[in-house]
């Protein structure tokens, strides 16, 4: 389910990954039982690859990394977060058109 440009973030590498990282991410919270989450997924693979290296792009499995996921308070699935400086700056639940995460995307790299 991942992509050449999709990381795969977890409980131990997330603070790492995400919260230190210099750039914007995307971070989308899937797990392998959830069929609008396999909706989604080509569009987070899209979006990997037109934001490459302006975007660090990755996925958390909530079934097994548990407790990034309930740290950040995930309910619903899929859930996309924008993460920019460490923190998370817009939060986007449920299956999301390319061209709004897109905007968010943009409005964070100007």
């Amino acid at each position: 389910m991942t992509h050449e440009n999709v990381l795969e973030f977890t409980d131990d590498n997330f603070k790492q990954e995400v919260l230190s990282s210099d750039k914007p991410v995307l971070v989308d919270f899937w797990a392998d039982w959830c069929q609008p989450c396999h909706m989604i997924a080509p569009t987070i693979n899209e979006l990997a690859e037109d934001y490459a290296g302006r975007v660090k792009v990755g996925k958390v499995d909530t079934d097994a990394n548990r407790d990034v996921s309930l740290e950040l308070e995930i309910s619903s699935i899929p859930a996309v977060i924008l993460f920019k400086g460490g923190e998370a700056v817009r939060k986007f639940v449920g299956v999301t058109a390319k061209q709004q995460i897109a905007a968010e995307l943009d409005a964070l790299l100007t």
